[in-house]
Parts: C-alpha cells; structure tokens; sequence
C-alpha cells in the first residue's frame, strides 16, 4: 500500500518538474530569440480542423506546425518532446479550448502566466449559445466546429490575431478570410440542399460519441452518442443495451464509427441489435474529432464536412 502511494507521488513529482522545466525552456527561448523564422510568424495548432483553417486564413504568410494529426483523439493528447520544441518556436499557439485538449490545458495555463498568451478559440464564443455538458469543467460542449457558424467566429478571430502580430501582411489576411467565408457559405448551402434528400423522421445520428450535437443543432438532427461527450469516458454494458432498444424502436437503419475512436464500441452495440433480433448497418466512418489524411478531400474542413454529410444521408435513406 505504502509502495503504491510511493509510487503515485513521485510520478507526479516527475510530471510537475518535467512541467516546470518545459516552461523554463520556453522563457528562455522567447526571451533570446523572438523573431519569427524567414521573416514569417511561426503558429502552432492543435486540432487538424484548427491548422486546416490557419492555413486558409495564413497562406503563405506564415509558417505552421500542427501537433495533431489525422485519427487522433485530442481529448487524451499528450505533448512530445517534438511538440515541445515547437511550442518553444511559436509566436501565435492557437487552440479549440473548452477543454477539448483536456491532457494539454494545464501546459497551456503555464504558458500564459510564464511567458505567452495561447488563443484559446472556442472561448471566445457566446457561452449562452453553446450546449451544456456535465462531462467537462467548462460544463460546454467543445465540439463547436460542426457549427460552421462558429468556425466562420473562428476564422474572424485568427485574422484578427495574424494581422496584429503581423499588420505588413494584414491585407492578405483578411483577402483570405473573406475568401474563405465565401466558401464556408458555399458550404453551408451545399449540406442543406444534400440532407433535404433525407426524410426527417430519418434524420437520426448514432455515433462513438457525442461528437456532433452541434451538427445536429444547426442541420435538425437527433443525436446520441454511445460514449458521451469525451473519449476519456467509456461505454458500458448498460449504455449499450439502452442505445440498441433505442435503435429498434426508431428503426434506425445504420449506425457510425468515427475515425479517432476505436470501432469497436460500436460494433458491440451492432452485435446487441443483432441478439434482439433486429439488423442494423454501420453505415461507414466519420470523421469527428480530427480530419482525413493531408493530401485528400477530407484532410480538409470543408471535404470532411462534406463527406460526413454525403455519408450519412446515403447511409440512412
């Protein structure tokens, strides 16, 4: 007993020094040098989605390291020695916030108070019009970019940062985001006219987790997720059980795995349906919490939120 309390200490004595220490670093880096490489700002972001929309806003005006990248789950990200370097390299850290990037906040709370100010951009959202989560601190659900609203705030505010670290490239900025609103209203027609193909009583989503209550709020859709709001969370044999009677009365015909989320989840909950006597397709994988590979359609915002859409429509009919 004695020996596993032992244990547990001195594990966190050596993640608060190796904390301590990685804030030293970055002070000392900032404080020698602060100029941005090749005459460009030096960004760093987290979630795929973030880095895909710092790249349209950015374009070649600046230099970007994301952390995450396809398939990984932000909710239990931990930085690497390699994040940390490029921490230490960045003029501009942006982030989702909300707690999304649960394993990161507390490297970011040291970084605001020691040596810079990382853009948290789901904080700066009207917190009375985000849905409430009892599963996060910040009690919101932080998945808000299936709200292509609030990715349209997103974007406003990543060019209000980019120019004033960066007023020689101001224009550009903001010639990028009007551009890039442009298309995310394109967008935002494009899902409409798509999903209108699917009869209402139809329109129920069942996924890994409660990825995309935000999608299900803007375009009417009934969400449940199997897991909750995180993935730090994990379903169990009542959850799975309840969610296959729900999915026998609605009539579901096709349920979703999610490409940052081990499918196995959902393909128990499948197996329960089965045992009741009832058939239900997974109707393909979506992406949720990362996009698809760089270089594809999906690695982008704009094709992911587009094959996620095409995907379940066609799944579901």
């Amino acid at each position: 007993m004695n020996t596993k309390i032992s244990q547990i200490e001195y594990g966190q004595k050596i993640s608060r020094i190796t904390l301590f220490v990685f804030v030293v670093l970055i002070s000392v880096f900032n404080c020698k040098n602060n100029t941005p490489s090749n005459g460009k700002l030096n960004v760093v972001t987290t979630t795929t989605m973030i880095t895909d929309l710092v790249k349209n806003i950015g374009g070649d005006d600046v230099n970007i390291e994301g952390l995450m990248g396809s398939g990984v789950d932000p909710h239990l990200y931990k930085a690497s020695e390699g994040d940390v370097a490029k921490l230490v390299k960045a003029d501009i850290i942006f982030y989702n916030g909300l707690h999304l990037e649960g394993k990161l906040v507390e490297v970011f709370e040291k970084m605001g108070s020691k040596t810079k100010t990382p853009i948290a951009l789901g904080e700066e959202l009207d917190k009375n019009t985000l849905i409430g989560s009892d599963y996060f601190a910040s009690n919101f659900d932080p998945h808000v970019w299936f709200d292509i609203e609030y990715f349209k705030q997103f974007a406003k505010k990543v060019t209000e940062v980019l120019s004033e670290k960066d007023p020689k490239h101001a224009e550009n900025y903001k010639a990028n985001e009007t551009a890039y609103l442009n298309k995310l209203e394109m967008l935002q027609s494009k899902l409409k006219g798509i999903i209108e193909t699917l009869p209402k009583d139809k329109r129920i989503l069942v996924t890994a987790h409660d990825a995309f209550n935000y999608f299900g709020k803007a375009f009417n859709f009934e969400v449940v997720g199997l897991q909750g709001l995180s993935t730090a969370t994990e379903a169990g044999v009542q959850d799975v059980q309840k969610l296959s009677a729900f999915i026998i009365e609605k009539n579901i015909k096709a349920i979703f795995v999610e490409s940052s989320v081990p499918k196995r989840t959902i393909e128990a909950l499948q197996a329960a349906v089965k045992s009741k006597g009832h058939e239900v397709e997974i109707g393909g994988t979506l992406y949720s919490d990362a996009l698809g590979n760089a270089g594809t359609a999906e690695g982008t915002y704009i094709g992911m939120f587009e094959y996620n859409v095409k995907t379940i429509v066609n799944a579901l009919k």
